[in-house]
């Protein structure tokens, strides 16, 4: 059984292998990535100056140094006037190359979105129906939404934050070292080192709360989309309330959660606030022991000062990012475990296109099961000749819908084959085996948009001349035009605005503009009334005579023109024939056709 990632473990990721999976998404712009490098590094270099200038301006006006000077008028109104405009300059620089290197960078992160999220959701589109009737969507959608901003969060932290910050690290640190006693520089080293031990130490040991909290929340959306899905079926049963408990308690947990991470994140900042306040005072100390000492001046006093606070200000921040950094692995984690979750039906290598030339389709001894402990099909055989309609009955559970997935590849059969014009299904693409099948399907599922939209989604650039010829031939054209937006009436979420008849019907005109060679009926009349039954049969009918046809049928008033009629039993051929001969036989078809004849009588009495 597939699980969603979700629920999967968080212990195991490999951050540093991740953050290498989105090289290729940014490295499609190489050339905004250098540029906007090389700006984070003359913004750091510019910042990294302010200080030095300081210095001197604080100096020039320092009134000693002032009184020793041979012009004290033209120094005093001359050197600090051009070192507060080079001070100005500076801080314009700095702005400057911040703002072009995030407008620069932008295309190459919101690049990296949109492919990374396109891969995403290509991949889940590959995936096995397997893997999607054991989906919860709404921890998937909220997966793939987090995962997404976590992207961006992370390029943010890097390039904005991380990278910048160890830039001006090293231009403080060489500064430090050239001009001043080692001292000064040891005190940064060391304040540095302890602050980012403290803060991994810390925040590694805190990191299974927001992991609890990822887990929680999907789990609660999932409760909620899922429930918003089923909205009837709630109704129905009137289980607001059991919903709303699902929901809550899963919420409650997410609180708790929450708080104890919020409660270990005030004492991760108070302990960086400490290591951050002994550092600057000791830095301070020997600074001011070398102003008194006649050491330093009160220029140097300054710039210590400053290059240390501009260096601790986003190293403060720093702590934020990487836990920042950290919740965003955590989250993009679950995202590419998406990506990692291996496809059950695969193409095979270099796989061939199908050619359909009579579409004859024959199975061959197919065995199949979901699961090991149920086997679902017994070397099941029989053929469909070109133009034919065959029909396959049976009691519910007999595998009659099976027959219709396996036909269009959604799983792979156990043993045996599927063949269409001799070839093995398994052997040729799958999309072009599913551009040569039509289905319609018993439970029909419309996308919330428009009718035409539904209908057109079958072959994209058709005429609306095309979509109405298909309609009329549905029997649903009439009703169509009916409505006050026609042909843009929006049909509402999974076709809800719709009755079950006429979601079927616009279903059906979705399979009559494909035209494919081979059709599909999955009990494709049942939520209709008799007198729209007919009708449809009759335009059935009539498509089917240029078609293969393979109809899934509950209702055997509506196969009785079969050209033949395959009957399962737990999932083995049991008779077959046409639905005179099978009646003579008196077998299981004849058992099922006399119930279900007692059981339309038993309507008209009613009625």
């Amino acid at each position: 059984m597939i699980h969603r990632p979700t629920a999967e473990p968080h212990g195991n990721r490999k951050d540093f292998e991740n953050i290498k999976r989105l090289f290729p998404y940014i490295w499609d712009f190489k050339g905004r990535v250098f540029i906007a490098l090389a700006c984070l590094i003359l913004s750091k270099v510019a910042i990294v100056g302010m200080p030095l200038v300081l210095k001197d301006i604080v100096d020039s006006l320092d009134s000693k140094q002032l009184l020793a000077m041979d012009n004290l008028e033209s120094a005093s109104l001359a050197i600090p006037l051009v070192l507060l405009l080079a001070y100005g300059a500076l801080r314009l620089m700095a702005s400057l190359f911040n703002e072009l290197r995030d407008a620069i960078f932008a295309r190459v992160r919101y690049h990296a979105m949109r492919g990374i999220s396109r891969r995403v959701l290509n991949h889940l589109y590959t995936l096995s129906l397997s893997y999607h009737l054991d989906r919860k969507t709404g921890g998937i959608t909220r997966d793939l939404e987090r995962g997404t901003n976590s992207l961006s969060s992370i390029l943010n932290y890097l390039v904005f934050n991380i990278f910048p910050t160890a830039a001006e690290f090293i231009f403080v640190a060489i500064i430090l070292l050239g001009k001043y006693e080692p001292h000064f520089a040891l005190i940064t080293f060391a304040t540095v080192a302890i602050y980012i031990s403290f803060t991994l130490l810390v925040t590694n040991w805190r990191m299974h709360y927001r992991h609890e909290m990822n887990k929680l929340e999907s789990q609660a959306n999932s409760y909620a989309v899922d429930g918003m899905l089923n909205y009837e079926t709630v109704k129905y049963f009137t289980n607001e309330d059991y919903e709303l408990k699902q929901y809550d308690e899963t919420l409650d947990r997410w609180e708790g959660a929450a708080v104890k991470s919020q409660t270990s994140m005030s004492l991760l900042n108070f302990g960086q606030g400490a290591v951050i306040a002994v550092g600057v005072t000791l830095m301070m100390i020997y600074a001011a022991q070398g102003v008194v000492d006649g050491e330093m001046t009160l220029g140097d006093l300054v710039l210590v000062n400053t290059m240390m606070l501009q260096l601790f200000i986003p190293l403060n921040f720093l702590g934020i990012i990487y836990r920042a950094l950290k919740y965003a692995l955590a989250d993009m984690d679950m995202m590419l475990k998406l990506l990692d979750t291996e496809r059950e039906v695969k193409d095979v290598e270099q796989a061939k296109q199908l050619t359909v030339s009579d579409a004859v389709i024959r199975f061959d001894k197919v065995c199949f099961d979901y699961n090991d402990d149920r086997k679902i099909l017994h070397e099941v055989s029989f053929d469909i000749p070109h133009g034919h309609k065959v029909a396959v009955v049976g009691p519910s559970g007999a595998g009659k819908s099976t027959l219709a997935r396996l036909l269009f590849r959604f799983y792979d059969v156990d043993s045996g084959a599927i063949l269409i014009d001799g070839q093995n299904i398994s052997s040729v693409s799958q999309s072009s085996l599913r551009d040569n099948i039509g289905i319609v399907p018993q439970d029909t599922v419309l996308f919330n948009d428009t009718i035409d939209h539904n209908i057109r989604y079958a072959r994209l650039d058709a005429s609306d001349e095309q979509i109405q010829q298909a309609a009329k031939h549905a029997n649903i054209h009439d009703f169509i035009i009916g409505l006050p937006d026609g042909y843009q009436t929006v049909v509402g979420e999974r076709g809800l605005k719709l009755s079950g008849g006429e979601k079927q019907r616009v279903a059906i005109a979705r399979v009559i503009l494909k035209n494919p060679r081979i059709l599909v009926f999955d009990e494709a009349t049942s939520s209709l009334d008799s007198q729209s039954e007919q009708m449809i049969l009759e335009s059935l009918k009539e498509i089917a005579e240029k078609h293969t046809t393979l109809v899934i049928a509950h209702r055997l008033s509506t196969i009785i023109d079969a050209d033949d009629i395959v009957v399962l039993d737990k999932g083995r051929v049991v008779e077959q024939g046409t639905h005179q001969e099978l009646l003579e036989r008196e077998g299981m078809y004849a058992h099922l056709w006399k119930l279900q004849q007692e059981e339309e009588k038993e309507k008209e009495i009613t009625v």
